[in-house]
């Protein structure tokens, strides 16, 4: 689209020579997809900070700062949960932005995340959770059907807040919902995660199960406003682990040992089409042939491709939202069977009826 500077930013060989409302733009599309950090960084690398005019380039420096501060903090609020319930008998295992983070992966140079995620084992949770509230965290309020849908139809436990730092800490049992069309094991996720050097008591994910996360997390996210940071993210990832000879055989095994080849082929081909990735022939083949429905697969990619466009007035349409609202629905189809999804639905609308400030038609 015209508007939209933001996606064409990743791939292009050119340093951009826009003028300062072009710049303008770009802050604004990147703030509101998070991901004005990343862009500080890729200017950076690329050496492009100086096309950027000089009210710009403070902007570019204070994001770069900004993701330095919270790779500091997430290495102390990580430490904080260990000392919580490092002694229990369960895995603790890092998940998405404090993984990369405490891992030095690629996307935690220049990625801002607001909470910390970590997966534990499901029969652990209630002593995990207990530890964590003798710390100071504590489940943020919500109203019963919200609780009763954490605790006994989700993949995690309700938000944590602590009482003293406000942080936040998401704590999961499993990486997709139990009733999910692409529910996965948790214990084949425990049994594969690998100890995070350095850090005593801490796992993250194998790389291939960090790669499946990524891509089921953004299948199944209802709002795909902020999606090209997921994508992102895991265009990182595979360029990282893709170095490795033997990973692109072993992702393609393992998304069809936990039922995953759907959204990882979904995923592939967005990041082939929008970051220019580079996908090995055989693993792209042996994925493709895994998927029974490649009409289905063609249909869903080009409206992802629509969906992923940055969430602003300049690059938005209202085909881009119609689209995101029809994702919006198959991302909780694919969460939850029929019989569950419409009464979650339906109350979800009237909860936002019911809130509604007033003289709002």
């Amino acid at each position: 689209m015209p508007g939209d500077l933001l996606t064409g930013l990743w791939t292009s060989n050119t340093a951009p020579q826009w003028h300062a409302a072009d710049w303008e733009r770009l802050f604004s599309q990147a703030r509101r997809a998070r991901l004005l950090g990343r862009v500080a960084w890729l200017l950076q690398t690329r050496g492009w900070t100086d096309c950027a005019p000089p009210e710009a380039r403070v902007h570019l420096h204070n994001a770069l700062r900004a993701v330095a501060r919270q790779r500091q903090a997430a290495h102390w609020e990580v430490d904080c949960v260990r000392r919580a319930i490092g002694h229990l008998p369960t895995p603790v295992v890092l998940l998405k932005g404090a993984a990369y983070v405490l891992a030095d992966l690629p996307p935690a140079k220049s990625r801002r995340f607001g909470d910390i995620d970590i997966l534990v084992a499901a029969p652990a949770l209630g002593a995990v959770e207990a530890a964590l509230a003798a710390h100071g965290w504590a489940a943020m309020p919500l109203d019963p059907y919200d609780d009763r849908y954490y605790r006994q139809w989700s993949h995690e436990l309700p938000p944590l807040r602590h009482e003293e730092r406000g942080t936040m800490l998401d704590v999961h049992h499993c990486i997709t919902q139990p009733g999910s069309r692409f529910a996965v094991d948790a214990q084949r996720l425990l049994a594969d995660a690998r100890p995070l050097q350095g850090q005593p008591g801490l796992m993250v994910l194998s790389p291939a199960d960090m790669v499946l996360h990524a891509a089921a997390h953004l299948m199944q996210e209802g709002d795909l406003s902020r999606g090209l940071r997921d994508l992102l993210d895991m265009h990182d990832l595979l360029t990282c682990f893709g170095a490795q000879p033997d990973f692109w055989p072993a992702l393609v095994d393992r998304a069809a040992t936990l039922g995953l080849c759907e959204p990882l082929l979904d995923v592939l081909t967005q990041a082939q089409c929008k970051l220019g990735l580079v996908v090995p022939q055989p693993a792209w083949q042996q994925l493709q042939q895994q998927s029974a429905r490649p009409l289905r697969h063609r249909l869903t990619a080009a409206m992802l491709a629509v969906a992923l466009r940055p969430n602003h007035p300049d690059a938005d349409c209202r085909s881009t939202r119609l689209v995101r609202a029809w994702f919006y629905l198959r991302a909780h189809r694919i969460r939850m069977p029929l019989h569950r999804t419409l009464p979650h639905l339906l109350h979800k609308a009237w909860l936002r009826l019911r809130h509604r400030p007033p003289g709002l038609t």
